[in-house]
């Protein structure tokens, strides 16, 4: 078995992650997240297939104001993926998801980061950071392999 890393133990709504938890499965809808019952229907998919924790896309502000809807019809910790607006990390905050996935990549400013860092720690949601290679520009260290680049 590969050895795993060292990290700190936290909570993800009720699954916990890090530390000598168990690996938990993580999946992410392809529904669009303002169509409630079909993202509800699929993260209830996704829990008979063994999923423990969904990331759901929010796009636009109709996208976190289904937050509450999807929660409250499912069990399972709902983590909002956020792109391009720190407005919709603090709205999915405020809609009570447990989890949130930024982009380094397309939120840059650090003023809106720590807005959302500081609204989060305040209700003791995870921050995941999470680098893909839409966060790259172009020509960033184009000799180097895509996995070393990120």
């Amino acid at each position: 078995m590969i050895p795993r890393r060292a990290s700190r133990k936290l909570k993800i709504g009720n699954v916990t992650v890090g530390g000598n938890a168990s690996i938990a499965v993580q999946s992410m809808t392809k529904t669009d997240t303002r169509d409630v019952n079909a993202t509800v229907n699929q993260v209830k998919e996704l829990q008979e297939c063994g999923c423990e924790i969904v990331r759901i896309a929010v796009p636009d502000k109709q996208a976190a104001e289904s937050i509450p809807v999807i929660k409250k019809n499912t069990s399972l910790p709902i983590i909002a993926d956020i792109h391009f607006d720190y407005r919709l990390a603090l709205a999915s905050l405020q809609a009570g998801v447990d989890g949130i996935r930024l982009n380094p990549g397309n939120i840059h400013d650090r003023k809106q980061i720590a807005k959302v860092v500081s609204t989060a720690k305040e209700r003791e949601i995870p921050i995941r950071i999470g680098v893909n290679a839409g966060s790259l520009p172009p020509n960033f260290e184009p000799e180097l392999p895509l996995a070393q680049r990120m």
